[in-house]
Order: structure tokens, then C-alpha cells, then sequence
């Protein structure tokens, strides 16, 4: 049977194909050809893809995915496609989902919602473990807004990220919008935000809002996932 994170792995490939290595993605600075490297760095060579989290190694990690994507395009991606080495911690048992499935989504959704795209509905099962995985980036992501979250399933479940003296603002959303506004990429995505003019102002400047502006969507960029 096909794992969530397996299945987000060839929905990825299957864009990545289809953009070509010169495609647009939603990763500043990056191009198709680049997110590949990162992605075949980040499974296949731990010793750069410390730099990926570790800012002292950043160099080193951008100097071997500067030369990973000098490969040939197209077998970068059927590299991703077929998994990690066999070696690789990625292939520890529970590593997949938890560590690729996130990842794997809010990069698919990188390339597909570069250029013009259409709503895709998940399936619920993916909407759910999405979900799932809400609070912990809500809560420890790189992105944290510096004020108070409540972030809204359509259903009326919500998770709830408070900081001592701050203002609330509530963001409503399917899952998987949710999760693409966490990781820097609302303007893209389907959330809206309500509270105070200030709060929401001071939010869309940490993590972009659909309305925040011209410009904050692909062609301002946002930081790789991990």
C-alpha cells in the first residue's frame, strides 16, 4: 500500500517533470532544476544536508547542491522518484511519513502553485494527517508570527498558539492551506485572517497573507521547507 508520503513524493516528481529544469517554484532564488538538488541533497548526502538547518554549514550544503544540480535534469528527478539510498536515514522505519510527508506537500504545492493554478482537493486522508501535523509547525516552524495564533479547521477544530502579551489573530483554512501559510506561503494560499488591523499587518509581515500585497507570492519567494 502506498503511504501519504509516498504518494506526495510522485505527485512531486510528476510536477517537477512537467516544469522542466527551468520552471518557477514558490523557494526564492530557485528554479525546478534547484529544488531537485535540494530534495536528492537533503535524502541521499547527511553531511550537507546538515547545512539545511545548521547555519555555520549553509555553504557547504549550497556548494554540493550547486553541483548535484549540474546533473542532468531528468535524472534528478528520477532519483527523488525512487526513494532515498538504501542507507539513508530516510529509510528508517516511521522516518518517511514523519519527516517527508509535510515537506513533500508544501514543495509539490511550490512548484504547481507558481504559475496559474486551480483549487486541487486533498483526499481526506492526506486533509487529516495534515492537520495532524499543524501544531507542532505552528508552534515550533521557523517561521513563528510573533504574536497569537488560532488557526481554524473548516469543521471548527482549531489549535491554538499563545505568546504572553500579544494580540490573537485567528487564520481559518482548509489543512493543507493552513500548513502552506505556516511555512511562508499564504499569499498563495486559501486562509483568512481576522483580527486586529494591526495584528494581521504585523503577521502578513512574517508570513504572508493572500492580501498582504502585490509581489508576495512567487516572485517575493520563501525559504526551502527543510
Amino acid at each position: 500500500m502506498v503511504s501519504l508520503a509516498q504518494g506526495e513524493r510522485a505527485r512531486l516528481s510528476r510536477l517537477l517533470a512537467a516544469a522542466g529544469p527551468e520552471g518557477p517554484t514558490l523557494c526564492e532564488g530557485w528554479v525546478a532544476r534547484d529544488l531537485a538538488a535540494h530534495l536528492v541533497v537533503r535524502e541521499g548526502r547527511p553531511d550537507a544536508a546538515a547545512g539545511i538547518r545548521v547555519g555555520a554549514l549553509a555553504g557547504w550544503t549550497e556548494r554540493v547542491q550547486g553541483k548535484v544540480a549540474g546533473r542532468g535534469y531528468e535524472g534528478l528527478v528520477k532519483s527523488f522518484r525512487s526513494g532515498p539510498p538504501a542507507w539513508s536515514p530516510f529509510n528508517l522505519p516511521g522516518v518517511d511519513g514523519a519527516a517527508n510527508l509535510v515537506e513533500f506537500f508544501v514543495h509539490a504545492e511550490d512548484v504547481r502553485r507558481a504559475v496559474p493554478f486551480e483549487p486541487e482537493p486533498l483526499s481526506p486522508e492526506l486533509a487529516e494527517a495534515l492537520w495532524k501535523r499543524v501544531p507542532a509547525v505552528a508552534r515550533f516552524g521557523d517561521a513563528r508570527a510573533p504574536l497569537s495564533l488560532r488557526l481554524v479547521h473548516p469543521d471548527g477544530r482549531e489549535v491554538s498558539v499563545r505568546r504572553r502579551g500579544t494580540p490573537v489573530v485567528t487564520v481559518r483554512g482548509e489543512p493543507g492551506e493552513l500548513v502552506l501559510f505556516l511555512y511562508g506561503r499564504g499569499a498563495r494560499a486559501a486562509v483568512t485572517a481576522e483580527g486586529a488591523p494591526e495584528a494581521v499587518a504585523t503577521l502578513a509581515h512574517v508570513l504572508p497573507l493572500p492580501d498582504a500585497g502585490a509581489g508576495a507570492g512567487a516572485d517575493a519567494g520563501t525559504e526551502p521547507v527543510a
